[in-house]
This record gives C-alpha cells, structure tokens and sequence, in this order.
C-alpha cells in the first residue's frame, strides 16, 4: 500500500510511518516542520518526506492521488498554542481537514483522522463514550478553541462519509513515549521530564488530584493502523487510550520513582503557568470497548513500564 501521512514529522506520525515501513509499505509524510523525528527513516527507499503545508493545494492533490490510504494528523497542538495562538489553531486545524478531505473525496481514497480526547471538554460522565455529550466552557476562553477545532473536522469528517467517502475518526487519549515533543513543553509528560532530568521540582498545578489516563505511543499506533486496515469501522468514531487512571499528582511521584531523581513535588496556581485563557479539566478517562471489539486492540503497555521507556529514551538524548 501507499500511505500518505500529513504531520508525519510529528511525535505520532513518525511512529506511524515506521509502523508502515516495517509492514514493507510506502510512506510520504507531508510537514514543514524539521525532520528530526523521521531521520533514522531516510535511508528507507520506501519512505520520502515532503516540506510543505497541508494547505498547499497542488501538492495535496498530488499526494492523495498518489495514495492508497491517507491519515490526517496535521495539526497545531500544544496548551501552550491553543492560548497563545488561538487564531492559528483554529485556521490549521479546519481549514487543512477541510482540503484534506476534499481532496480525498475527489479521488476517492480513504481518511483516517486524528482527533482527542479534548473534544469531550469538561463533561463530568466519565468514562468518555464515544457518544457522549460535549460541553465546553465560554468561547471567551481561548482554552476551548483546539477542541472546537477538532469537532468541527470531525463535523466534516462525518459530513464527508454521508456524501460516500470512507474516513474513521480515532480520539486520542494522552498519547506518549519515545520521541515525545521537546522538553518542558505542552504535555504534561514532557513538562515533567525536562524538571525531572534537571532535578528541579516537578510543578503540579493546584492540589494535583485531576486524573488523566495514558497510553504509550505502540498500542496508539497498532490501533491507528488497523484503523486504517479494517472497512468495518469506517464512518465511526473511537477512542484511542488505556483504561488505568492516574491523578496528575500521583504521576508525578510515579516518574520521580522510576528515574531515581531528586526532585520533589510542589503545587503550583494555574495563574502561575498559563493565563487567563486556561481552564483545566478534572478527570478524563476513555471507554475503550469500541477499540477492543471493532479494531482488536486493547493496551498493552502498563504505565510504569511506558514512563520507565520513555524516560530511558529521554535520558539517551
């Protein structure tokens, strides 16, 4: 197969497209953003990167046209961008699905799209089905507009599946690993990384009790790509994630353990970190049954045994 994959540069994408290449696929990714992740695989005859934008339209095209299977995960992403910058989240974010889509509508190939868990926003039922209730804050906070973003895509996703286009929307989950975004950036992970390496405090955000449930990059990835495989599921929507809740607080405590560091834990006000366009979100928690039965897969990768990898990774850098 040919598997075109924008923002294959990225943390998920370069995953993906060693996952492809070691199925003995063709893989393109199409990213302005540095190669850093996906060097290890130019040396691959079966693997080419394009640097352009999703929203450079001939090129786009191209690609599609070329591809048997096209997976969107171009996007802007990062707590940091969606307060700072929320004008290009939301023009990146839309208005590249929206090509992206189109495009593959027009030659007829399939799409699979990278969506979150954020879209479930503040809703208090937990765990997340994939027919839950959306409920956001006011439109006021910035916070909100990545998670608008991506319902809107998969708005167009669905949009596009009831004109006869095969697309299938996965709701990531706090994906990480191996290759995650740089230090002291966006995920909370990371955040703590780059604290835990350096031995500084790790900065939990008010009393640390808001839970979140992980899930390490190879169960993402193995359902990302059957995702791609199975003609059952498209027209769906699926969560991507693990089952096994952690409080922010107690992960933190959990990495600081398993990196033997230093460093201790200190509370720290949302003011002091980000500013008045963030709200944070007291427990998000996946209902997994549609990946276990319609894709296979269930996750594997404990939390301890993921952190302890990708802390190991980290350290090697």
């Amino acid at each position: 197969m040919r598997i075109l994959i924008t923002g294959g540069a990225g943390f998920l994408g370069s995953h993906l497209a060693e996952a492809w290449l070691e199925r003995g696929d063709d893989v393109t990714v199409l990213d302005p953003a540095s190669d850093v992740k996906i060097r290890h695989l130019r040396a691959n005859p079966k693997f080419r990167v394009i640097r352009e934008s999703v929203l450079e339209h001939d090129i786009l095209e191209g690609l599609v046209a070329w591809s048997d299977l096209v997976y969107h995960l171009a996007a802007v992403v990062g707590v940091e961008h969606y307060v700072g910058d929320p004008y290009q989240v939301l023009t990146v974010n839309i208005n590249g699905t929206q090509e992206v889509l189109a495009a593959a509508f027009r030659h007829a190939k399939k799409v699979v799209f990278s969506s979150t868990s954020e879209i479930y926003g503040r809703n208090t039922a937990v765990p997340f089905h994939e027919d839950s209730d959306r409920v956001l804050g006011s439109t006021l906070i910035d916070r909100w507009c990545y998670a608008t973003s991506k319902a809107a895509g998969e708005h167009f996703c669905f949009a596009f599946a009831r004109m006869g286009l095969p697309v299938v929307v996965l709701r990531y989950f706090n994906v990480y690993g191996p290759r995650l975004d740089q230090m002291d950036r966006g995920r909370v992970v990371t955040i703590f990384m780059g604290q835990l390496l350096r031995g500084e405090p790790l900065t939990v955000i008010g009393d640390g009790s808001q839970t979140r449930a992980f899930t390490y990059v190879d169960d993402a990835v193995r359902a990302t790509v059957e995702a791609g495989l199975r003609r059952e599921v498209e027209g769906r929507a699926i969560n991507v994630g693990s089952e096994e809740e952690v409080a922010i607080r107690e992960l933190a405590a959990r990495m600081i353990k398993l990196s033997g560091s230093s460093s201790r834990l200190i509370s720290v006000a949302k003011e002091a970190v980000y500013d008045q366009g963030y709200e944070d979100i007291p427990r998000r928690v996946p209902s997994v049954r549609r990946m276990r039965e319609l894709l296979g897969v269930r996750a594997r990768v404990t939390l301890d045994d993921g952190l302890g990898r990708t802390i190991e990774w980290f350290k090697r850098q």
